[in-house]
């Protein structure tokens, strides 16, 4: 039956009838017609040819239209005066949490760096007393009196144990330690011990502090640096006085 045929159901019984071993025994009449408008509709019938896609005419897919809008070209169009209003508070209070920030570091009395390569791979300036190096941090002491301990947003301290690994079982505030006549000495105030040499220091008491000497709490270790140059031009500044 080809396309120009009229879809009359007679003629597609006469189909059934010649052939009855091409078409299943169930198929209808009806839904040969069906199926053969559905073929005609897509130019699939033995008599129809498909129109060929004009060259010059380009087909974009779905990415290829994405690309040629940006989101400059959609704002443009699309300006909401509330979202602008909000995105300039918004640089502006993160404009001036980096200026609170910048003017706190100058404030700071101990600086917290990252690792270093080895034991001996860093040299303290003329600015710093002494340092504690930990596996991930380094504290340095550039005031005669540091605190210890674990910081809270409430509580803050020169150095923070929870930097270097887990402190929850450490005090707020742990310790202080202080430079005095050339000599450093930790005093521990928390209720955990702090370890020096492997000799435990607990609540209340004192213990001075030697170059290279471990200090241990909770399963922390660090390793105190003292800078000799400094301690030595701060006694003869000292004695001068």
């Amino acid at each position: 039956i080809n396309a120009e045929s009229q879809s009359k159901i007679d003629n597609f019984n006469t189909m059934l009838y010649q052939h009855p071993l091409v078409f299943h025994p169930s198929r209808t009449a009806k839904d040969l017609m069906i199926h053969w408008d559905r073929l005609r509709q897509y130019s699939l019938l033995v008599d129809q040819t498909v129109q060929p896609l004009n060259l010059g005419d380009t087909v974009l897919n779905f990415s290829d239209v994405e690309e040629q809008h940006t989101d400059e070209d959609l704002l443009a169009h699309h300006t909401d005066p509330v979202l602008q209003n909000e995105l300039r508070k918004i640089d502006r209070r993160h404009k001036h949490e980096i200026k609170k920030l910048e003017e706190d570091i100058r404030q700071w009395h101990t600086m917290v760096g990252g690792p270093e390569n080895g034991p001996f791979s860093f040299e303290l300036d003329n600015e710093t007393y002494a340092a504690l190096r930990g596996r991930l941090v380094r504290y340095l002491m550039r005031s005669k009196e540091i605190t210890l301990g674990r910081a809270t947003p409430t509580h803050q301290v020169d150095v923070d144990f929870s930097l270097e690994g887990p402190a929850w079982k450490i005090s707020k505030k742990q310790g202080i330690i202080k430079h005095h006549a050339g000599e450093f000495f930790l005093w521990n105030f928390g209720k955990r011990p702090i370890y020096i040499g492997g000799r435990p220091v607990i609540q209340g008491c004192h213990s001075k502090l030697y170059h290279n000497c471990v200090l241990e709490i909770c399963s922390l270790k660090f390793t105190f640096l003292i800078n000799s140059n400094m301690v030595n031009n701060t006694k003869n500044s000292d004695k001068a006085a």
